[in-house]
């Protein structure tokens, strides 16, 4: 009889040990619970916080519950045009995201290579540094008018604000990048006779890129911000426009539920880059 049992229990054992999922595969999950716990955590650590102070403005500032029932109308019908002041929450975010990567990618065309021979070359590190850090603190609205005298649209002019704010990280970070280039580095491309070419991409590119990407995440933060107060200037489309129509119309639920909207796309860029970062890690 003990002999069964033995066997009953040792088949149960196996039975369990099949059905168990790898180690790694149980780290991944615990890692993804984790994290999806925090998330939840913090959204409900937000939405109690805005709970209390909508109760303490005597409902001044509208609820979760309120604010609610408008971001569903908002994303249930997203794609409607009834006209070009009154478009769904997705053609202004299309409209948005549109003219913001339209001026980021200008951005990084010119800030990349700038950054690089910023850190490359010491004289003109020297001679552009001030530059930099002269027009890095202009605020971005002060660009503005700028940008109505040299293009006459406010189209192009709300692209270039977001080019000229989102140059700067990427500049800052791509030559820092260059110019933290360990003296081994370079001291193995001298001796084996690099080329020009084959040190820029043996060498110096694959150990900047961290830096690079580093940088090209922080002008998109800044790119993304810059978008909602030019838009509210620019007027037309967009999400910015959006908000600013919405304050007028008095809805301040809508302004909130914009306010939420452009946080989450915000988040999500901002994770699309952080994972391309650490994809492209050095020695990673």
């Amino acid at each position: 009889m003990s002999e069964q049992m033995e066997q009953s229990v040792n088949r149960t054992v196996l039975s369990a040990r099949r059905l168990a999922l790898p180690s790694h595969w149980m780290n991944g999950l615990m890692n993804v619970l984790r994290k999806s716990g925090y998330l939840v955590g913090s959204m409900a650590l937000l939405i109690l916080l805005w709970e209390v102070a909508s109760r303490l403005s005597g409902q001044v500032l509208p609820g979760p519950v309120i604010t609610l029932g408008i971001f569903w109308e908002l994303i249930s019908n997203p794609f409607y045009n009834y006209g070009p002041n009154d478009k769904g929450i997705a053609l202004q975010f299309t409209a948005s995201l549109q003219r913001v990567f339209a001026g980021f990618l200008l951005g990084a065309i010119v800030a990349v290579p700038l950054g690089i021979v910023m850190g490359a070359v010491p004289f003109c590190r020297k001679l552009f540094d001030p530059i930099v850090q002269v027009l890095r603190p202009v605020s971005p609205l002060a660009w503005f008018p700028i940008g109505l005298a040299a293009f006459q649209s406010v189209g192009p002019a709300t692209i270039f604000i977001i080019f000229i704010t989102s140059l700067w990280p990427t500049v800052v970070n791509t030559a820092f990048g260059v110019s933290s280039i360990p003296k081994d580095h370079r001291n193995v491309a001298a001796v084996f006779r690099f080329s020009k070419w084959k040190y820029l991409t043996k060498v110096l590119f694959p150990y900047t890129l961290p830096h690079i990407l580093t940088g090209l995440r922080l002008s998109l933060g800044i790119a993304w911000m810059v978008i909602v107060a030019a838009e509210m200037l620019s007027g037309g489309t967009g999400i910015g426009f959006f908000v600013w129509d919405s304050w007028n119309a008095l809805s301040v639920e809508r302004v909130i539920a914009a306010i939420v909207l452009i946080g989450l796309v915000g988040l999500l860029l901002d994770r699309v880059f952080y994972y391309i970062e650490q994809r492209f890690k050095y020695g990673g």
